[in-house]
Formats: structure tokens, sequence, C-alpha cells
């Protein structure tokens, strides 16, 4: 491990860090902001990391999140009856949604139709003016 930590570049003014935040600057400017913050903070990231990973663990919305990421999505209240009640409004609610999905690909299918037969009036009705344009007659279209 010590051979990556000696590649690395440390946060100081050095050539290379300097040469880098120029470079930065020159091809996107946000860049060299970014390798400048890096040469003034850097040796503090790590002790602000872990302080952010602290105060995360202790913090309430950490429990919310873990709450909401077991299988069900959400966790059971203890309240049977609720919970029970809660399961079959969100079947239901699924059931609605397949049939709000079935209805939408239904819609979808219609409207590929119409556009298709919408289409299909449109070029035969360039094909007869072009044939009639064509054939230099004022036959009227088929």
């Amino acid at each position: 491990m010590t051979t990556t930590k000696s590649c690395m570049i440390k946060p100081a003014w050095t050539p290379a860090t300097i040469g880098l935040m120029v470079l930065g600057f020159v091809v996107f400017w946000p860049l060299g902001l970014a390798m400048l913050a890096y040469i003034l903070w850097g040796d503090r990231f790590e002790g602000m990391f872990r302080d952010a990973k602290d105060q995360w663990r202790g913090s309430p919305l950490k429990g919310a999140f873990d709450q909401m990421s077991n299988t069900t999505g959400y966790a059971r209240t203890g309240n049977v009856a609720f919970d029970d009640y809660r399961e079959r409004e969100f079947k239901r609610l699924e059931e609605e949604r397949a049939k709000l999905d079935a209805m939408r690909a239904d819609f979808d299918e219609f409207l590929r139709e119409l556009r298709r037969a919408r289409d299909q009036e449109e070029f035969d009705r360039f094909m007869s003016n072009h044939g009639r344009k064509a054939g230099g007659t004022d036959a009227a279209p088929v």
C-alpha cells in the first residue's frame, strides 16, 4: 500500500500540481479550480470525509433510508391490522397500475395504426398527384 501512496499527487505546491492546475484551467476552468482546491485543502479531505461519515451514521435520515431499503420497500409498523390493510392497498394499486399500463399500450398501438393510415393516405395522394404530373393528364385521383 505504500507504493500506491508514493505515486499519488500530494496536496502541496509542487511543480506537478501547479502544472496540473494550469493544464486544468486551460482545458476546462472547473478542472483547474478543482485542482486549486485540492492543493489548498487536500490534506483536510480525509478528515472531512471521516467526519461526514460519522455524522451520517448518527443521522435520523440514515435510519429512514435503511428502513426503506428492505425487500418490501416499507417497514412493518407493528400494527398487524394496518400492515395488512397497507399490503392489500399496495396490491390493489399495483393491479390498477398494470391495467393502466395495458390501456396505455393499447392506446399507443391505436395511435401507431392511426399514423400508419394517415401516412398511407398521404402517400396515396402523393402518388396520384405525382402520376398526374408525370403523365401530363388531369385524370381524377384513384
